[in-house]
């Protein structure tokens, strides 16, 4: 169920504590509301009443899907007890066919779900990230020597059958870019992780992001 609390919280401009609506468990089944708040980010805002400052609350929380037999599990501050997360993979691995994820940020779990929802496989997405940073900086040698560590995340999904286009979005420079993938891309990624299935996420609640992508490639 969705477990929605309260707590005090400063503005991070003029500094006065308000009231805050924090959602420790959204379980979109019993409120489907949560589900575009979630995947636009807005869930984890609230607008001072003194200043109208609108605040990013960081918080704890288990997104729970269970039509498409998804969790992510919202960690800002570090990792739960093991005995709990084990607890919770033993109960979803009864019920089948569950994707467990563990993310650090609002962002990344706003990305999880959007990616989910567009029926994507967030292991090959991030390899195809992976990718296309390889053949980016190829093509354009002038790019910085922190391009490859630039922070790339899905955005959108568009077109038909083969010839759809996956966008990922990432800073430049001061400025957020835009580059398109092709759908056969996103096929030969999926192609690798199906011949290597010693590499694809275990069991559990795993961080499939860019630090897990370097330690199957590397």
């Amino acid at each position: 169920m969705s477990i929605i609390n309260e707590t005090s919280a400063p503005c991070s401009k003029c500094g006065q504590q308000h009231k805050v609506v924090i959602y420790r468990s959204i379980n979109i089944s019993e409120n489907p509301e949560f589900k575009e708040r979630t995947k636009d980010g807005s869930i984890f805002l609230w607008e001072c009443p003194h200043c109208g400052q609108v605040n990013l609350a960081r918080y704890e929380t288990l997104y729970h899907d269970p039509a498409g037999k998804l969790m992510v599990w919202l960690l800002p501050e570090g990792d739960l007890p093991e005995s709990q997360m084990q607890s919770i993979t033993m109960h979803t691995k009864a019920m089948g066919g569950y994707v467990l994820r563990r993310v650090n940020d609002t962002g990344s779990l706003m990305e999880k779900v959007l990616i989910h929802d567009a029926g994507l496989d967030d292991a090959v997405i991030e390899m195809c990230k992976y990718v296309t940073k390889l053949e980016m900086a190829a093509k354009m040698p002038e790019q910085d020597a922190d391009f490859m560590s630039s922070a790339f995340h899905f955005y959108r999904i568009e077109g038909e059958g083969n010839s759809r286009l996956i966008t990922f979005s990432y800073p430049h420079k001061g400025q957020m870019m835009g580059v398109n993938v092709g759908w056969n891309v996103y096929q030969d990624c999926s192609g690798i992780l199906e011949r290597n299935p010693q590499a694809r996420p275990g069991e559990g609640f795993i961080r499939v992001d860019s630090s897990w992508i370097d330690s199957i490639i590397r």
